[in-house]
């Protein structure tokens, strides 16, 4: 089967008995038992007092519940707010609160967190339910029993809006506006065709990232309505990555270079010992990739490889590995739906090949940041919206991020973009992990400093730091080299990979104020 299908829904009447998920513990799941399930909690939702344009937040790690989650509130116009199981429970109450979430949905592992943020949040008891055992939560099962498996009334579109990361100020609820038309009429996984997926096809999706993450959502919710089967992760290892791939003969994944650096230090024997061949399309974003890191796994794993450019509030540009290789660095051009644009300061377009803040448009549809009128309207040149970034396009349309704007060091009145230095000390077999960023200097205003996770083996200290400036200083510019290197245990990153610069950042700061 290759035409087009109309999602999970009528696919699961088509073909019930077929196998969709394969749970973190093994268990196989079929679309039957994944339909009925999602079609009660509806009803539980519904029994609960939510009514179309009311959110309901789950702290959930990755498992069916998730799932079932999401194709609920999609098709009873409600909207989830999946939310990052390490934060707080402070920092879970305000996305609670925030959000306006009628019932929240917790797993046991994160009972003290979610009790927190729900009295927090003034949540009532009766709408605070529990996977497992959770004091002051009813059972999860309680949403479910007594409600009919078979489809809803009144099915109507809904969506979920993800919070930003919040690396500045409070996280923002990305809200998209809700169509009142049947869930069918949105895409339902279509634009999984940008990147050459196609329907059916026996692809097999492999969720190796949490849940919580926007595109690691939208990747697996779009891979189940175009009939792919999804294998899921509840925590990422890289052995077992390979192992799942091999069993399953997974075919197509969303990863993040982290991923990518610690699959390349397993030992040679065991990357050996795992057949990866049925993999299509290795699709990763959320950082840069440093280029010798993308080289070895495009050596190893081929031209399924892949990249793009997008975020939470929208994409994108898309770069397959032929398109990397002869443009090395460039995360693509533009998809289909989508226009990118580079503006200077004052909000002027610049040509290709000059850098500045890279835009993007949709032609999708809008969103606004919940409750943020000022961040919606701050962010936007017309049509266009950033994240911050800032790019280069070239005269072919392919885009090159240098770093976030926030991230940029200025040194005597020169930018420094972190990510090369970053690239250039991930070359160095001594380094795990690295991070660069601006400190306070009274001459030059920042300096370059290095914060390096040694790798096993390699001890920090004077001898460690010596060798990695004098490595850079072979690869960098002078004024782009650090000025130091200081080292730590674990660098903060959260599990998509994307690092928590300002924890490493900030201290170098205190009492001092940036001058970006």
């Amino acid at each position: 089967m290759t035409s087009a299908p109309q999602g999970f829904w009528a696919q699961a009447a088509a073909d019930p008995d077929r196998t969709v998920v394969i749970a973190p513990d093994g268990t196989p799941w079929s679309a039957a038992r994944l339909h009925a399930d999602c079609n009660r909690l509806v009803g539980g939702l519904r029994a609960a007092g939510l009514r179309p344009g009311d959110a309901f937040a789950a702290v959930l790690p990755n498992g069916v519940e998730l799932l079932t989650a999401y194709l609920a509130a999609t098709q009873a116009g409600f909207y989830l707010v999946p939310v990052n199981h390490h934060l707080v429970a402070p920092e879970i109450a305000w996305i609670v609160a925030d959000s306006e979430a009628k019932a929240l949905i917790a797993h046991e592992r994160y009972a003290d967190a979610a009790t927190g943020a729900a009295d927090a949040a003034g949540l009532p008891a009766a709408h605070r339910y529990a996977v497992g055992q959770a004091p002051g939560f009813r059972p999860y099962a309680a949403l479910l029993d007594g409600q009919p498996g078979t489809p809803p009334a009144d099915r109507t579109q809904g969506w979920v809006m993800n919070y930003t990361s919040g690396t500045t100020g409070r996280p923002r609820g990305i809200r998209r506006p809700l169509s009142g038309r049947p869930p069918e009429a949105s895409h339902l996984g279509g634009f999984l065709g940008f990147f050459g997926i196609r329907p059916f096809d026996d692809n097999v999706h492999l969720v190796c990232s949490p849940l919580y993450h926007t595109a690691v959502l939208q990747f697996a919710g779009a891979s189940l309505h175009i009939g792919h089967r999804l294998v899921l992760m509840d925590g990422w290892a890289p052995e077992e990555m390979l192992r799942l791939i091999d069993t399953h003969r997974c075919t197509h994944t969303h990863m993040v270079p982290t991923q990518f650096h610690r699959l390349l230090a397993l030992p040679e024997r065991t990357r050996r010992a795992y057949d990866v061949s049925s993999m299509r399309h290795a699709i990763h974003g959320a950082a840069p990739c440093p280029d010798h890191v993308k080289r070895a796994m495009i050596d190893w794993w081929g031209p399924c490889v892949e990249e793009y450019y997008a975020a939470s509030e929208g994409g994108g540009a898309f770069a397959t590995a032929a398109d990397w290789l002869k443009k090395p660095g460039t995360v693509g051009r533009a998809w289909p739906v989508s226009e990118l644009a580079v503006f200077d300061d004052d909000g002027n377009r610049l040509p290709p090949g000059e850098a500045g803040t890279v835009y993007m448009k949709m032609t999708t549809g809008a969103f606004t940041y919940h409750k943020d009128e000022a961040k919606t309207r701050k962010n936007r040149i017309g049509d266009f919206f950033t994240v911050g970034d800032i790019g280069v396009l070239d005269d072919d349309g392919y885009l090159y991020l240098r770093d976030r704007k926030i991230d940029m060091i200025i040194s005597g009145g020169v930018n420094i973009y972190p990510a090369e230095i970053e690239a250039a000390l991930l070359t160095h077999p001594a380094v795990a992990d690295a991070a660069a960023f601006g400190v306070p200097d009274d001459d030059w205003g920042e300096q370059v400093k290095a914060v390096v996770e040694p790798a096993p083996g390699h001890p920090p200290g004077p001898g460690l730091a010596a060798d990695l400036l004098a490595h850079c200083a072979g690869l960098l510019a002078r004024y782009k080299c650090p000025r130091s290197v200081d080292f730590v245990t674990e660098m903060p990153r959260d599990p998509n990979g994307k690092l928590y610069k300002r924890r490493l950042r900030d201290p170098y700061w205190q009492g001092r104020e940036r001058p970006v």
